[in-house]
């Protein structure tokens, strides 16, 4: 959203997701900051939209079949509720007082 940044796009990811008229996406990578605390830290105050809501309209910009790929600190996913099945989990260490990194991958099986 910062305007100064080098992106085709400088949106809201639920503005961009729900406005997008070009073809379905094959994959969707998630890792929006989570917390306001990290918002604040490293996106100059950009705050996001609700993570709920960007998994609410996630499903309407994805193939059958498509898979998002969601970074964070939890293993909150998509979810069976949204048509999400999960097919991977890893963890990723980055040492010393920094959190693990999980990542989850779902296929939207709708």
């Amino acid at each position: 959203m910062d305007p100064a940044m080098p992106a085709d796009y400088h949106l809201d990811a639920v503005a961009f997701l729900e406005n997008w008229q070009g073809e379905p996406f094959g994959t969707i990578l998630l890792d929006p900051p989570y917390a306001l605390r990290k918002s604040m830290e490293l996106y100059k105050g950009i705050i996001c939209s609700p993570f709920r809501r960007i998994k609410d309209v996630i499903p309407g910009c994805l193939k059958p079949g498509g898979l998002v790929i969601t970074f964070g600190y939890h293993s909150v996913v998509m979810g069976r509720n949204r048509s999400f099945q999960v097919e991977k989990v890893a963890m990723f260490s980055h040492g010393g007082a920094i959190h693990d990194t999980i990542a989850s991958v779902e296929r939207f099986v709708k």
